[in-house]
C-alpha cells in the first residue's frame, strides 16, 4: 500500500531532501574528511561517530525519495461542514464519556502524543467525511469498535507539524 500525502507533505520532503543534499551533506563529508586526517582510524571515535551521521543523512534523503516517489497525492480540500485533512475536531468518546481534541493529518505527520491522529487510522478513516452531530462507529478490529461523536470541527488549515523521522 503507497502512503496517501498532501502536496504540501510532498513540497516539505522535497525541502528537506534539498537542504539535506545541499547543506547537510557537505557538513557531514568535511566532519569526516577532519575526523580522518586525525590519524588511526580504528580508535578515532570522531572518525566513526561522522560517518555515522553521514550514512544516517544519506538513510533519510534515501527514504524521502522513495516516499515520494512511492506516495498517492491526496486532496486537502473538503465541504466546509465535513471533517477534512489538517482539520481539528472534538470528538465525544461515549464509552469513556470523554471529549477530546484531535487534529486528521497524513500518516507522516501523526504523533499520538500531539493528538495527530493519521486519516488512515481507524478513528481518522471512521470520522472523515462526517458533520458536526454524527455518531461514528470506528471499527479497531474484528472484535472491537467504539462510538465517538462529532461535536465541532474547526477548518484548521496549517500543517506546522513536521514530518516524522522513520
Amino acid at each position: 500500500m503507497y502512503d496517501q500525502l498532501t502536496a504540501n507533505d510532498i513540497k516539505k520532503m522535497e525541502a528537506e531532501i534539498e537542504h539535506r543534499k545541499l547543506v547537510v551533506r557537505k557538513e557531514a563529508l568535511e566532519d569526516v574528511k577532519v575526523a580522518r586526517a586525525q590519524g588511526d582510524l580504528s580508535e578515532n571515535f570522531e572518525y566513526k561517530a561522522a560517518k555515522q551521521f553521514k550514512n544516517e543523512n544519506e538513510r533519510r534523503i534515501r527514504y524521502l525519495e522513495k516516499m515520494i516517489k512511492t506516495a498517492t497525492i491526496i486532496s486537502e480540500d473538503s465541504k466546509e461542514d465535513e471533517v477534512g485533512m489538517n482539520n481539528t475536531v472534538v470528538l465525544y468518546f461515549e464509552e469513556d464519556d470523554e471529549e477530546e481534541t484531535y487534529k486528521v493529518v497524513t500518516t507522516i505527520r501523526s504523533n499520538s502524543l500531539k493528538n495527530l491522529i493519521s486519516q488512515e487510522s481507524p478513528l481518522g478513516a471512521a470520522i472523515m467525511g462526517h458533520k458536526v452531530g454524527d455518531r461514528v462507529q470506528v471499527v479497531v478490529n474484528d472484535s472491537y469498535s467504539y462510538y465517538v461523536v462529532i461535536r465541532s470541527i474547526d477548518k484548521t488549515t496549517g500543517d506546522d507539524e513536521e514530518i516524522r523521522k522513520f
